[in-house]
Parts: C-alpha cells; structure tokens; sequence
C-alpha cells in the first residue's frame, strides 16, 4: 500500500519519536483496531507491531487506497502487553 504523508508532519515525527513515518510501510502489525475514541471526520486505525524487532505504534487514516500515517512511535511495555499479548 502507498504511504502519504506531510514532510513538515514528518519532521515533527522524527524530532518527537526519533523515527520518519516513511517507515511506517515496514511495520509488521501485530494487531490493529479502528480508533472509536474521538471523531476525528475520518476513519482512523491503530496498530502495534514490530520493525526491526522493535515494538512500535502507528496511527494511520486510509484515504483513496493509500495509508495516511499520524505518528509512528515507540511502543511502551504496558501499551504492547495490553493490545498485543493479552
């Protein structure tokens, strides 16, 4: 799937997480859930998985076939013990 995203946004990613959303195509998901909790005016998903072996969080929106990436984070132990290893 293509990636779209903003350079500026980007750069905000990379000085926040240390990690461009260009890499958000590498992602191997673990699990992933629509994002209910606000109404956003556009349907947004959440996702934890791995890159490089690192557990990572990723924020995205699907527009017109192509993955939109929001933030690309590191994952925290708690965050990935409670989404991924139930």
């Amino acid at each position: 799937m293509d990636l779209e995203f903003d350079a500026d946004k980007d750069a905000i990613n990379i000085a926040k997480h240390q990690i461009s959303l260009a890499r958000a195509s590498e992602l191997a998901i673990e699990y992933f859930e629509p994002d209910l909790r606000y109404d956003y005016g556009e349907s947004r998903f959440r996702a934890w998985g791995t890159i490089d072996g690192n557990t990572y969080f990723l924020a995205f929106a699907l527009r017109e076939n192509r993955m939109r990436p929001i933030s690309l984070r590191r994952v925290h132990r708690k965050e990935w013990e409670r989404y991924v290893k139930p």
